[in-house]
């Protein structure tokens, strides 16, 4: 119990000087670098995954947030709404509804407790105040795509009259079954766009994963160009080793973000990238360097 107390002070004090309270403050001595007081543009909707900063309590990424100059959150669950709605943070992605990322809509078996549970989270989605709760595919387990694209169009059509009425999009995630996610059904955009397609409602989107798609697919801003009215939120993070997307990797973020801010797209943009800069201060660094290269 002390260390975990000691380790939260720590933790406070590395967000305390990341605003600038200490003269020592990396995040501070940034926001004294030409164009890092600026506000930011307006033209991409800003959000970071909460996962990939979990070294932080809600509370903390709230505030670093805040400071940055956005204000968005990805995947957090009902359990810590009220967080966000303490600092005026909005739940861009919301979780919490799925089993897990392998027991998905592809699979008739999964469709039972899928279905109960993702209709209690569109209510929760909805009474919040939100819009977007993420769903997945799940791994195929030799299944044929043609059939998983079958199963799941039944599956989600059980719901997607109640996401209508709700206001709340669902959206599947695109992930690389290479490297990250071995087996997984949804990880190409077409068998992604397929099931858009026979489903046919505006409350069905996919999240078009940049890293996962670069690892898979390539092309990434003509697929954005030409495929745009099915994406309804975007993830980033570095290629290779889903890390900074900074000169290490071999993305180029702005001419990505000017192509999604071509198609008048509304939704938003989340950093998803695991930062392996080696001080909590640093890792924050990451973040709002990230933010800035995003920032068309």
């Amino acid at each position: 119990m002390t260390d975990t107390l000691d380790r939260r002070s720590l933790l406070r004090g590395a967000v305390a000087s990341a605003f600038g309270i200490t003269s020592l403050s990396a995040l501070g001595a940034l926001a004294q670098k030409p164009g890092n007081n600026t506000p930011l543009k307006g033209n991409i909707h800003h959000s970071v995954a909460r996962w990939t900063y979990d070294f932080l309590s809600v509370e903390e990424l709230c505030q670093v947030v805040k400071r940055i100059g956005f204000s968005a959150i990805d995947l957090i669950g009902p359990g810590e709404w009220h967080i966000l709605k303490e600092h005026g943070v909005d739940s861009s992605m919301c979780n919490g509804a799925e089993p897990s990322l392998e027991e998905g809509w592809g699979n008739a078996e999964h469709h039972s407790g899928l279905i109960e549970s993702y209709r209690k989270h569109i209510d929760l989605v909805s009474e919040a105040g939100y819009q977007n709760l993420i769903c997945f595919s799940g791994n195929a387990r030799g299944m044929d795509p043609e059939d998983g694209l079958k199963a799941a169009v039944k599956g989600l059509k059980k719901i997607m009259a109640q996401a209508e009425k709700r206001g709340v999009v669902l959206q599947m995630e695109l992930f690389n079954s290479k490297v990250n996610h071995p087996d997984y059904l949804c990880d190409n955009t077409d068998w992604g766009i397929e099931l858009c397609k026979r489903l046919d409602s505006p409350n069905f989107k996919l999240l078009y994963d940049i890293y996962h798609m670069q690892i898979m697919e390539g092309d990434i801003i003509r697929t954005i160009r030409d495929n745009h009215q099915y994406f309804g939120h975007y993830h980033t993070a570095g290629v290779p080793g889903r890390h900074e997307i900074d000169e290490s990797q071999e993305l180029y973020y702005p001419a990505i973000m000017r192509a999604i801010e071509a198609v008048d797209f509304q939704g938003y943009v989340a950093q998803e990238f695991i930062p392996q800069r080696a001080t909590d201060e640093q890792k924050i660094e990451s973040l709002q360097a990230a933010i800035r290269i995003c920032d068309i």
